[in-house]
């Protein structure tokens, strides 16, 4: 076999590239597929959301589908894949690695909680928030990747999974469940539970699981059938099985419907820290222990690389939704793990697709690599535009700028407008004659991003607006009369080290570009992080400010509604009322109302005693008597109501909060 060394010239940094001629330089993944595995995978979660989010499957059908998924499907793939499994082609040194990873990660997570939460709540949140941080998706969402990735090159891999899976199940979930059991012993005015008390309570809990309950009855019958499933049990468990990817993916969308409006300002820290161990540390210390422990004889060069690789991999699939579960059992830390769990979910797709992709670099092209570089900044600064121009253009007609702190917000747009420098620079930079252009260029660029580092901290008059302005370029002064430019063609380092010296959105790659001669794969990996962050600021504008409530999204639900029902949704003429609403107006008049008024009904004097309510209560009231099986059958019901005169308002009926309606009988008020 022959070894060919070249290198690509990234940063000034010579990143090393090999490439193998011979019967071993196959891909270690098949990249190609990766794409349309995400996309399959989280176009079945959106069309779960979707499902959730609009009604069309209440919550009393998700959690029979959750059921069904976990306590039918899931055990059926689990039992027909542990009865099949070859344990001799399974690399221990694998698993005893990704053990020591997970259990690294949950003492730290554990132990760090332990020292800085508050005595009230420490217990619960460290045993909580080390599961968040080890237990993974695997089955739902890690496995359709895993089996995108290396069916053709490493389908052994595969089953990896199932028996990875057990080891935050069996061994690390028990601790957090006892922690969790102990602050509830703490809280409780009359503890029930000794600590042998806790500890069967904890047993008792994994038992009951049936993914653990499952492994330990494939494994038995593993042995015990000689790795074969019985031809009368094959096709009813194959097809409880293959029930499984679709089902789960589908309910994983309808479990995060509503989780995000639980997250507040108090937990953002907490979430921010936990999917950073969760997406970050986690893939990097599996990838380190696999690199430490896969030192057998029988380990080659290539299976090393691409275990390692696969360990990264494996680290960065976000948390599992049963974590939700686990913190809605023990109404603990609801806020923080449900809506970490949506977030990690999504967050993870990029991750893995943007890890999957450089982990192959030493398999491609150095052209192609360099040339995906330099377009990453341009085409993320394009959309970017975009979306700033759009949330400009809300901001200025909804005239909220000449606010505080909408006016601060105005400012970080401009700045991040610097988007349209970075457009320019790479038109420039391919002309060599052109200096002027380019240090003009990159004088608007880094002043303009350095500008966005100090608009973000400034929601105060401590930092006035024109020096806000004024120091980033003073810096790219300083920058342009004392540095030495090079010949690089990324902004980044247009001026060398020198530039590294003033205030880098991207302080830990720059270290490495200083002090790491080669910086190889997760440097690359971070400069991509890096671009995204700094040149599509836009996107997290948008996201915040773009989509205004009265200016954007009311309208445009009104005239969906309109369309959707061929009229408008105001025009609810009493006249000619239907059936079907009568019947409604009779039957609530009768038997639901005067319970309704005792229960939700908030009372205001005047001339007359006019029964007010808030439409959330009434939804809420409605779902939870049985009258509407979901919010928006409950919006129709009250719709109803309200067109048969049962209930008048200034607006048609919507689950809106702030909407205030009343029933039309007043009753003069007793003297």
């Amino acid at each position: 076999m022959e070894t060919t060394n070249s290198y690509v010239l990234i940063h000034g940094k010579n990143i090393s590239h090999s490439t193998l001629t011979g019967p071993a330089a196959g891909p270690h993944m098949s990249i190609d597929k990766l794409f349309p595995a995400l996309l399959e995978c989280f176009g079945i979660i959106l069309c779960g959301y979707i499902a959730g989010r609009g009604d069309i499957i209440t919550e009393s059908q998700a959690k029979g589908l959750g059921n069904f998924v976990s306590k039918f499907a899931l055990p059926a793939l689990l039992f027909k894949n542990m009865v099949l499994l070859d344990f001799r082609n399974v690399i221990w040194a694998f698993l005893w690695s990704v053990l020591v990873a997970k259990v690294t990660v949950f003492v730290l997570v554990c132990v760090l909680t332990l020292m800085v939460a508050s005595p009230d709540n420490r217990y619960s949140k460290a045993g909580l928030y080390a599961i968040f941080a080890t237990q993974s998706n695997d089955f739902a969402l890690g496995y359709p990747i895993v089996d995108a990735l290396y069916r053709s090159t490493y389908p052994e891999y595969l089953q990896y999974i199932y028996l990875v899976a057990p080891v935050s199940l069996m061994l690390l979930n028990p601790i957090g469940f006892a922690l969790c059991e102990v602050q509830r012993w703490r809280q409780a005015s009359h503890p029930q539970h000794s600590s042998l008390g806790i500890l069967g309570v904890v047993v008792l809990q994994v038992l009951k699981n049936p993914i653990v309950f499952m492994v330990i009855v494939g494994i038995i019958s593993h042995f015990a059938l000689g790795q074969q499933i019985p031809a009368v049990l094959s096709e009813f468990i194959d097809g409880l099985a293959n029930s499984f990817g679709g089902a789960a993916l589908f309910y994983l969308g309808l479990t995060m419907v509503g989780q995000l409006r639980k997250l507040t300002r108090d937990t953002g820290v907490a979430l921010i820290l936990l999917i950073t161990a969760k997406l970050l540390i986690m893939p990097l210390v599996c990838k380190d222990m696999v690199d430490i422990l896969d030192t057998g004889v029988n380990s080659t060069s290539a299976n090393h690389t691409s275990l390692s690789n696969f360990a990264f991999l494996y680290g960065v699939f976000p948390t599992a939704p049963s974590v939700a579960i686990y913190a809605g059992h023990y109404n603990m830390e609801l806020e923080v793990v449900t809506s970490g769990m949506v977030i990690s979910t999504f967050l993870s797709a990029p991750i893995m697709y943007v890890s999957a992709w450089l982990l192959t670099i030493p398999l491609m092209d150095p052209t192609p690599l360099v040339t995906e570089l330099e377009n990453v900044s341009f085409n993320i600064s394009i959309v970017s535009l975009i979306a700033l121009v759009w949330t400009i253009a809300v901001m200025l007609l909804s005239r909220k700028f000449n606010k505080l702190p909408h006016l601060f917000a105005l400012n970080l747009f401009l700045a991040q407008v610097m988007c349209v420098s970075m457009i320019l620079w790479n038109f420039l930079v391919k002309q060599e004659d052109n200096l002027l252009g380019k240090i003009l260029t990159f004088t608007l660029l880094y002043g303009s991003l350095y500008s966005t580092y100090i608009w973000t901290g400034n929601n105060n008059k401590i930092i006035q607006p024109f020096s806000t302005h004024r120091v980033p370029f003073l810096m790219v002064g300083g920058l342009l009369i004392s540095g030495e430019r090079s010949d690089t063609i990324d902004s980044a380092f247009f001026y060398g080290r020198a530039q590294v010296g003033t205030i880098p959105a991207n302080l830990s790659s720059c270290l490495w570009w200083l002090f790491n001669k080669d910086p190889g794969r997760l440097y690359l990996e971070l400069q991509f992080f890096c671009a995204v962050a700094n040149y599509g600021q836009g996107f997290l504008s948008f996201g915040i400010f773009g989509l205004d409530r009265h200016l954007i999204i009311l309208p445009f639900k009104k005239r969906l509604l309109s369309l959707w029902q061929g009229r408008d949704i105001d025009d609810l003429s009493p006249s000619g009322v239907p059936e079907e609403v009568r019947l409604t107006c009779t039957q609530f008049v009768r038997y639901h109302k005067d319970q309704c008024v005792q229960d939700i009904v908030h009372t205001r004097r005047y001339e007359y005693l006019f029964t007010c309510i808030c439409v959330g209560d009434l939804v809420d009231w409605l779902v939870e008597r049985g009258l509407s099986a979901g919010r928006a059958e409950a919006q129709l019901y009250g719709a109803r109501l309200q067109r048969g005169g049962v209930l008048t308002g200034q607006h048609s009926f919507k689950d809106e909060p702030n909407f205030l309606y009343h029933f039309t009988q007043p009753r003069r008020e007793e003297e």
